[in-house]
């Protein structure tokens, strides 16, 4: 038998730590001030006592804790935390010289026991039981032969609830919602042990609080509000969830004082744990890219925090579509480490405030900036509808001749002589490449007819730039600038 004695600091929450301990063994109770482990049968899953201890105290764990101790039978390890917590050293000879002042069972009875001289576990275990029985007890003799192990030890072992469903009533009545935050910081942090011992993802959660009036100025007040709070992607880390719950709640007013809270998960799905690679790619520092999007997004604004969509059309302007980060075509398509989401580093990709794009997918797409004149997003053939292209040799050989660099809107270009001119006159290197597309959308004022050709520019470097075909009333045909080659 291996026994775990643990006192969690006093502002801790002993939920909390009783419920992180259930991750090691299922024998977890809360006895006077501590918890209390049997952790013999897990030894060998962790790797030794040693490793198990360092995982149980130190890895991964926000809670803080006073004292520890272990021993063979629970009480021998209660008494040496309680040792431990009052700086006195531990006996060479456990349990016989234990202080009969860190047994429980003896607390009622320390006066008469000193002045007879026994004082420690083997003083009174020399005594004889018979006499011992009458005059304190049966419990004291119980509770030394539970010492000893030669009784049996019974505690009403904790188990985690089926769903988490936690309230909490505040110290006192919260005006703003920084106050809820403090509060909401315990039940946070039993969150975070329920779903580390459920092996769970948390998705939605949700916090309420009481309001403490039912009416104010006239005005009849709602028993309760409520907080609804999202990740893009499974999350055990609370500290991402506190910082998204603080975005959220700094920009809540509470319509009366409040006086309990409650916190409850509404989505959760099985927790696949960390990437334990050793490539340097899958084990980026910093924070993730979905958590950043989700709190730009709430101390934003989501339509101010976007991505684009791609979309099934020829035209390049219209290939993608704004959406916000945080929906369903937004931040949840992200897979972190896989192959859909955002491209960020090869490409500029977040659109923060609308202005610039990203490429979605890992295939080059159109972004189209509202207000950066040109936006850095690379496009796919056109002609072609995105989600429709197939890596043909052709297909390949035409994405690699595109602009990295596009217009929000196409550039009128100067005509001299039937030839285009951007700061000088410009040189057709390709052949023209048709595009024939909206005739089909009621939306389009004309289908778009249009030639492109890639062209040298003396000053400019090379664009991209095409001819719309001459209409019945056109005496010339118009020129546009579309993107640049970097």
């Amino acid at each position: 038998m291996y026994w775990i004695a643990l006192q969690p600091s006093p502002d801790e929450d002993r939920t909390a730590w009783g419920w992180r301990a259930l991750q090691f063994t299922p024998r977890v109770a809360s006895v006077d001030e501590a918890i209390l482990l049997e952790a013999g049968a897990s030894e060998r899953l962790f790797g030794g006592r040693k490793r198990l201890l360092r995982r149980l105290l130190k890895e991964g764990c926000e809670l803080r804790f006073d004292a520890w101790a272990a021993g063979a039978t629970a009480l021998v390890a209660l008494s040496l935390l309680r040792m431990k917590r009052n700086a006195v050293e531990a006996p060479e000879q456990v349990p016989d010289d234990l202080p009969l002042s860190t047994l429980s069972a003896a607390a009622p009875h320390l006066a008469t026991l000193e002045r007879i001289g026994c004082t420690t576990f083997g003083q009174l275990r020399a005594l004889p039981r018979a006499g011992v029985s009458r005059r304190f007890g049966a419990e004291l003799l119980q509770a030394l032969d539970s010492a000893y192990g030669q009784r049996p030890e019974r505690y009403a072992w904790l188990a985690l609830p089926p769903e988490f469903d936690q309230k909490l009533e505040l110290p006192a009545l919260a005006s703003t919602t920084q106050d809820l935050l403090f509060t909401g910081q315990h039940l946070l942090s039993r969150l975070q042990s329920w779903l580390q011992g459920r092996n769970l993802g948390v998705l939605a959660l949700e916090l309420e609080w009481t309001l403490d009036l039912r009416r104010l100025d006239g005005r009849l007040l709602p028993p309760s509000e409520r907080l609804e709070l999202r990740t893009a992607q499974p999350t055990q880390e609370i500290g991402h969830l506190r910082r998204l719950a603080g975005e959220q709640l700094a920009r809540t007013a509470l319509s009366a004082p409040a006086n309990a809270l409650r916190l409850r998960t509404l989505e959760t799905v099985p927790w696949g744990g960390l990437t334990t690679s050793l490539l340097p790619e899958d084990n980026k520092p910093g924070e993730k890219l979905h958590q950043l999007v989700e709190r730009l997004s709430v101390r934003l604004g989501e339509q101010n925090v976007s991505v684009l969509a791609p979309q099934e059309d020829h035209r390049p302007e219209c290939m993608q579509q704004s959406v916000p980060a945080r929906g369903d075509g937004g931040v949840r398509g992200l897979a972190v480490g896989g192959g859909r989401g955002l491209a960020v580093g090869g490409v500029r990709g977040l659109a923060v405030g609308g202005a610039r794009g990203l490429a979605v997918g890992g295939v080059r797409r159109l972004a189209v900036s509202p207000k950066a004149n040109p936006s850095d997003v690379p496009v796919p053939p056109a002609g072609v509808p995105s989600g429709h292209h197939q890596p043909t040799k052709s297909a390949s050989i035409h994405e690699a001749l595109l602009p990295p660099w596009i217009l929000r809107e196409p550039l009128k270009l100067h005509v001299k002589g039937d030839k285009p001119l951007y700061q000088g006159p410009l040189q057709l290197l390709t052949r023209a490449r048709r595009l024939e597309a909206a005739w089909w959308d009621p939306q389009s004022p004309a289908p778009v007819l249009r030639d492109y050709f890639i062209a040298r520019s003396v000053s400019a470097g090379l664009l991209w730039v095409f001819r719309e075909r001459l209409a019945a009333d056109q005496d010339r045909a118009q020129w546009f600038l579309h993107g640049l080659y970097a």
